[in-house]
C-alpha cells in the first residue's frame, strides 16, 4: 500500500501503528518522527513563516479571503498551503490522509480532492480525519488503522493512551484548589486554546480559562486576558517550535498588562512545543497532558517527558 500523509498528526498515527514503509510522500509540516524527513514533500506554505506573529496572522487571514487560481502543477484554494498536483500524480498513492478540521492547520479535504480530480485514471482512498475533542482523536486513530488493516492494533493503542492519562490524573491533586491556566495558542493577537486542549489541561489537574472544549480557539483581547487573570500561563503558538515561541516573548513582556498578570508575579509562565505538542492532535496529546502536569505539580512519579519541549520563562 502506498501512503502519502499531508497532516502530521497521521503522520505520527501511521508511524505508531507500525506503516513508516507504506509512506512515499508528506506534506511540509510533517516532521516526526525523524525517519520520514527524507521522504518527497507534496505540499508547501505559500506564506513568510519566518515574519512577526502579527505579519503571519495578516497573511493567513489575507489568503483566506482570497479565492486562488491554479497555477503550474499545484492547486491554490482557500487555504495558505499549495499541492504538488504532478508529483502526486507521479508517486500514485493508494490512500492520501488529510483533514477537515482546520484549513490553516494543514492540507484541507477540499484541496486534496481538487487535486485527486486532476490526477487522470487515479483514485486515491481519501481518508480525512476531523478532531476537535478527545475522542474525536482516538477515533481518528482507528479511522487511520481501518485504513491500514490495522484496526486492532489502534484499538490497542486507544487504550493504551487512554490509560496513560487516567494514570496521570490519579497522580496529580485531585483535592483543593487547582491552578487556572491559560493556555495562548497565537500570541499576537492573543488566542486562547480550545479543542482538545481543555481536556489536557483537566487530565492535568488544572482549570482551564482560556478556551472550550470542542470549540476552535477563541481570540483574546488583553482585557479578557487580564481579567481571567490566570494562576498559570502557557504559550504554545500552534505551528512554533519552542525556539520559535521564545523570539516573540519579548512582544507579551513589552505589553503594558504583562506585570499585572498573577501569573507573571507568581513567577509561573511557561512555554511549550506547540508544534510538536498540544497543538497536534495525534499520539504526542498525551505527553502533552503530562507536561501541563509536570507544570502545575512539579516531578511526578512514573512521568518522564521531554525536557526539551517546554521551559519556564523568567
Amino acid at each position: 500500500m502506498r501512503l502519502v500523509s499531508l497532516l502530521a498528526s497521521a503522520t505520527e498515527m501511521v508511524a505508531a501503528l507500525g506503516c513508516l514503509d507504506q509512506l512515499v510522500a508528506r506534506s511540509h509540516e510533517c516532521d516526526y518522527p525523524p525517519d520520514i524527513l527524507s521522504l518527497p514533500v507534496v505540499s508547501r506554505v505559500q506564506i513568510d513563516t519566518g515574519a512577526s506573529s502579527a505579519r503571519i496572522d495578516e497573511q493567513i487571514k489575507r489568503l483566506a479571503q482570497s479565492t486562488l487560481e491554479p497555477r503550474d502543477a499545484a492547486i491554490k484554494a482557500l487555504s495558505i498551503y499549495a499541492i504538488d498536483v504532478a508529483l502526486l500524480q507521479e508517486l500514485r498513492p493508494d490512500v492520501i490522509f488529510t483533514q477537515t478540521q482546520c484549513e490553516v492547520c494543514a492540507v484541507s479535504e477540499r484541496d486534496v480532492t481538487r487535486a485527486v480530480e486532476q490526477l487522470t485514471g487515479l483514485q486515491p482512498r481519501i481518508v480525512s480525519l476531523a478532531p476537535y475533542r478527545l475522542d474525536d482523536v482516538w477515533e481518528d486513530i482507528v479511522r487511520v488503522g481501518e485504513a491500514l488493516d490495522r484496526r486492532a492494533q489502534a484499538e490497542q493503542l486507544v487504550q493504551d493512551y487512554q490509560q496513560r492519562l487516567t494514570r496521570l490524573h490519579e497522580l496529580t491533586p485531585r483535592q483543593g484548589k487547582k491552578p487556572r491556566v491559560a493556555i495562548l495558542e497565537w500570541l499576537d493577537p492573543l488566542m486562547g486554546a480550545g479543542n482538545w486542549t481543555p481536556e489536557l489541561v483537566a487530565m492535568a489537574s488544572g482549570v482551564n480559562v482560556s478556551g472550550e472544549t470542542g470549540q476552535h480557539a477563541p481570540w483574546l483581547t488583553w482585557e479578557e486576558l487580564l481579567a481571567a487573570d490566570p494562576d498559570v500561563l502557557v504559550l504554545a503558538p500552534c505551528g512554533f517550535t519552542l525556539e520559535r515561541t521564545m523570539q516573540d516573548v519579548p512582544f507579551l513582556q513589552q505589553h503594558p498588562s504583562w506585570q499585572s498578570l498573577r501569573a507573571v508575579k507568581a513567577g509561573r509562565v511557561y512555554a511549550i512545543d506547540g508544534n510538536a505538542y498540544i497543538n497536534r492532535s495525534g499520539p504526542r496529546l498525551v505527553e502533552s497532558a503530562e507536561i501541563l502536569g509536570c507544570i502545575l505539580w512539579g516531578a511526578l512519579p512514573d512521568i518522564s517527558v521531554d525536557e526539551r519541549a517546554w521551559m519556564r520563562i523568567e
